[in-house]
């Protein structure tokens, strides 16, 4: 059997799937030690299928370690090693301000100090070297370095992508002086791509959370091993897994590790229900991840900021807001109702728990308004405490001058507004029309909100899967190994050619391949990042069959024109970054079950489903189909 461990903000979800069944099991999320809430609810799903540890063939992994260390700032102390006159780089940034009007709004600090910053004599230039980096510098520097107690050291060299040599030399002058129980990331290997700025923050990123992650796998990897399970394979933020070795040597890999999951649960339901355009939403305790299939494929972006750190990497194009079930209803200081981002979490939950939580959340408004019943335990056994839920509202209410079923329905309408928004980030200000998508929610909240947002956007048609509660765990059991590896090409004019790109691909698909260690089964997945020359921002394109510089400039120039409305025909583009996913195809999952009796509805109604609640207002009905999935429809 495959088994998919998803840990969430608020639950961790275990998905078994095999011998064409799909069991499943949640337990709380335990906060200060992730691997206890991932071993609970990996039993639970052991036992719920009558298996043994020793039935499970591969095991899966999908967390929130990084992502959490960065929200909170619980890294490692790191130094950072820059060329000589460039150590402040990761501060000087890009000298913009975060929001234009606000001119006390700052970004986060660097994560390494001014005292822990040291710079190299040396200097690479784009073409080659400028001031040599002597051993016996090298060797001082290091001694430096170590003077200073690092957990961590990153190193980031200008013009290291296009030459390395400098930074492999510094690695081993640090190793020969911290030993290999301090990891040294390299920029030129954790991102191989220009713009000093992105590489260094992103280097220095890595350097302070791979300590922390390291240190987390290695106990999860304790656990599974004594309980006679695989060793774990790790979500990437790019959408595939990799060994649990590779992901503890590379912490920011693994940023985006928990909500990739359910990107690659949404393409396994957009494959199955044969619905190629999707609008995804998965709304869990905490937060709520919005992403987009098109075509069948998931969109990815080259890097985006988490946390307002620059993370120069690619990864599964998800935008996150703060609206989930445990997400707080407030009065801001103007009196106005709030949702979120604060959650109420794992630990003590929404009042309706009965963990001692008293503010107000979105679950304990359902549970006002009835779509969520105190008489059905929710999945995993929970039963809810009504009389909480009313009295954490009621407060809410009386500070807003509001009967407590109006503040009840304020807060959903409120958090649904931030999901719309959300969804419309990655929809309409993208040049895409919601309209034409289907929505697939999914999370333990998402089906009670689907229709709202549907209504809202336009949308007509909503999917609603079987394993909804815990799809991102069942993603994670099916999705494929990946290896992705990027480098900075700058091809233009006659630099462009087709042999230019081909040799390019075929040596990051050999590094690829080489850290799978797949061979020949390691198929390719290649993604361009283009611009028109003299820009100074670039588009992703990809998908199958662009292998020629013709074929690039097509699918750029089509793109172009659906973001910013024009292309310029004549015009010469630029080849700015290749990336290369050598990409082992995980297995099939069958999500038939014939034992599963179909099932229609029509709106109003409540649908309470083994690992969801679904609400179908008026003016909605549908049925099941052979996957299993609710498929919902507006009425004429």
């Amino acid at each position: 059997m495959l088994l998919g461990v998803d840990v969430g903000g608020t639950y961790t979800d275990a998905v078994l799937v095999g011998g064409g069944r799909v069991v499943t099991a949640k337990a709380p999320t335990t906060p200060d030690d992730q691997s206890l809430g991932v071993m609970a609810a990996v039993e639970g799903a052991l036992a719920a299928a009558g298996v043994t540890a020793a039935d499970v063939r591969a095991l899966a992994h999908g967390m929130t370690v990084a992502t959490n260390a960065l929200l909170e700032g619980d890294t490692a102390r790191t130094a950072f090693v820059a060329t000589d006159g460039f150590t402040d780089v990761i501060e000087l940034a890009r000298q913009t301000r975060p929001e234009l009007y606000r001119l006390c709004a700052a970004r986060p600090a660097p994560i390494t100090p001014a005292e822990r910053r040291f710079a190299a004599p040396e200097r690479m230039g784009p073409t080659g070297t400028l001031r040599a980096l002597e051993p016996a510098r090298a060797a001082a520097l290091a001694r430096a370095v170590a003077a200073c107690g690092p957990e961590a050291v990153a190193v980031c060299l200008l013009h290291a992508w296009r030459d390395p040599a400098h930074e492999l030399l510094l690695r081993e002058a640090l190793r020969a002086e911290l030993g290999d129980d301090v990891p040294v990331a390299l920029s030129h290997e954790v991102v191989g791509t220009f713009r000093e700025y992105e590489r260094a923050a992103t280097t220095e990123l890595d350097a302070a959370l791979t300590p922390l992650l390291g240190a987390y796998l290695r106990r999860l990897l304790g656990r599974t091993t004594g309980a006679g399970l695989p060793a774990p394979q790790v979500m990437q933020s790019s959408g595939g897994l990799v060994d649990a070795a590779t992901a503890a040597d590379h912490a920011v890999l693994t940023v985006l590790s928990g909500p990739a999951g359910g990107a690659a649960a949404a393409a396994l339901i957009a494959r199955a229900c044969h619905e190629p355009d999707l609008l995804c939403f998965d709304m869990g305790g905490t937060s709520c991840d919005v992403c987009v299939v098109q075509d069948g494929r998931v969109r990815e972006s080259a890097g985006r900021e988490i946390a307002g750190r620059p993370v120069a990497l690619a990864m599964v194009d998800i935008h996150t807001v703060g609206a989930g079930g445990g997400s707080i209803g407030w009065r801001d200081a103007g009196g106005a109702l709030r949702v979120g981002p604060r959650s109420a979490g794992a630990v003590p939950g929404p009042a309706a728990y009965g963990r001692g939580g008293a503010e107000p959340t979105v679950t304990d408004a359902h549970v006002v308004l009835g779509t969520l019943s105190a008489e059905r335990p929710l999945a995993g056994g929970l039963r809810l405490d009504a009389g909480a839920a009313h009295d954490a509202v009621a407060r809410l209410a009386g500070e807003l001058g509001l009967q407590p079923d109006a503040c009840a329905a304020g807060i959903l309408r409120v958090a649904n507004a931030e999901m719309v928004r959300a969804l419309r980030v990655m929809t309409i200000e993208r040049g895409i029309d919601p309209r034409d998508f289907a929505l697939l929610a999914f999370g333990g909240a998402g089906p009670l909100h689907a229709a709202a947002i549907a209504d809202e956007l336009g949308m007509r048609r909503i999917l609603v899967p079987r394993a909804s509660g815990v799809l991102s765990a069942l993603g994670l059991a099916a999705a494929d190994r990946r290896a992705t590896r990027q480098r900075s090409v700058l091809l233009a004019g006659a630099a462009l050619t087709d042999a230019a790109l081909a040799a390019a691909r075929g040596a990051l698909l050999e590094e690829g391949r080489a850290i799978l260690c797949s061979g020949a089964a390691a198929l390719p997945l290649v993604a361009y990042d283009v611009r028109y020359r003299g820009q100074s921002h670039e588009l992703t394109v990809d998908g199958p069959g662009l292998h020629t510089a013709g074929d690039v400039r097509a699918a750029f120039e089509a793109d172009h024109e659906q973001r910013y409305g024009w292309r310029e025909p004549d015009g010469e583009i630029e080849v700015v970054t290749l990336r290369v996913a050598a990409v082992a195809p995980g297995d099939a999952v069958d999500l038939a079950d014939p034992a599963q009796e179909p099932l229609r509805v029509t709106g109003p109604a409540v649908l309470h489903l083994a690992e969801t609640t679904v609400a179908v207002p008026a003016g909605w009905s549908g049925a099941t189909d052979a996957t299993g999935t609710l498929v919902l429809e507006r009425d004429a």
